[in-house]
């Protein structure tokens, strides 16, 4: 019975942080309506924490989802992205990722 209880309780909690993550998707688009720079930068923040809880509660380490970021960077800069092209955005983040 304690086994199946914990087993809600985790999918509970995936499926809460599955609105989470939408909630700060739709906090950040009405952010960027309103042009305000502070309310952008915390709707991108609790987008990005949100995720990464999230990736943990579905089983992927931070490690692991560290990495495969800075894999598809890599992969976007070999492809010719062109935000990489245009603004060398791809290059910028992942010089970030790695020195952190």
């Amino acid at each position: 019975m304690q086994k199946e209880m914990d087993l809600a309780k985790r999918a509970k909690v995936i499926e809460w942080l599955k609105t989470e993550v939408l909630d700060h998707v739709s906090r950040l688009f009405k952010s960027l309506w309103e042009g305000s720079t502070t309310r952008v930068v915390d709707s991108l923040s609790s987008l990005i924490v949100s995720s990464y809880i999230l990736g943990r509660r579905l089983g992927v380490s931070h490690k692991e989802l560290d990495d495969s970021i800075l894999e598809k960077l890599k992969k976007h800069k070999q492809e010719g992205h062109q935000l990489e092209d245009w603004y060398q955005d791809i290059s910028a983040l992942e010089e970030h990722l790695r020195k952190r």
